[in-house]
């Protein structure tokens, strides 16, 4: 995207957004693991309060691109969601969204699911207003947007492959 718009910067950090939830049996199929609708709607969440911490503005979804679903979540499993804007243009910005489930009784913790959302910044009558330009002030924000930047160009690539 990086597209410069005419509100200043935010950095990364300004972004970013974590959620847990405790998985239980009502969020489950009939084999007691996560029904990826569930999974997606908290994903959804996580990814605006992204937004709307980076914009200061109400968001909306525009997209949710390329969703890997890596692992199961078993019931029980603490899910944790994180997200954060790694890339901006006028009005919108891209946010990855990762979720991690654990056990931690066991000590054990694993990526589970990943995307890619777009959200839009709307003003006060719900049109899209600009928002800013997002700025990494650090090594580790900027390895952050580099990495999500790269999968999703590696994503959009093997789709583009796809439909050669």
């Amino acid at each position: 995207m990086q597209q410069q718009s005419s509100v200043g910067t935010r950095s990364l950090s300004a972004s970013r957004a974590e959620m847990s939830e405790i998985l239980m049996p009502n969020d489950t199929n009939n084999l007691g693991r996560a029904l990826g609708g569930r999974i997606l709607e908290w994903m959804d969440v996580c990814g605006a309060i992204a937004g709307r911490r980076f914009a200061e503005r109400q968001v909306v979804t525009a997209s949710m691109d390329h969703v890997d679903f890596l692992a199961p979540i078993d019931v029980g499993d603490v899910v944790t969601v994180e997200a954060y804007v790694f890339d901006t243009g006028r009005t919108s910005m891209d946010i990855k969204v990762d979720v991690t489930a654990e056990r931690p009784s066991e000590g054990d913790r694993r990526e589970t699911i990943t995307s890619f959302f777009t959200f839009v910044a709307l003003d006060d009558d719900e049109k899209p207003i600009p928002v800013p330009d997002l700025v990494c002030d650090s090594q580790e924000e900027r390895e952050l947007r580099d990495a999500a930047l790269q999968k999703r160009r590696e994503h959009r690539a093997a789709l583009a492959e796809e439909f050669e």
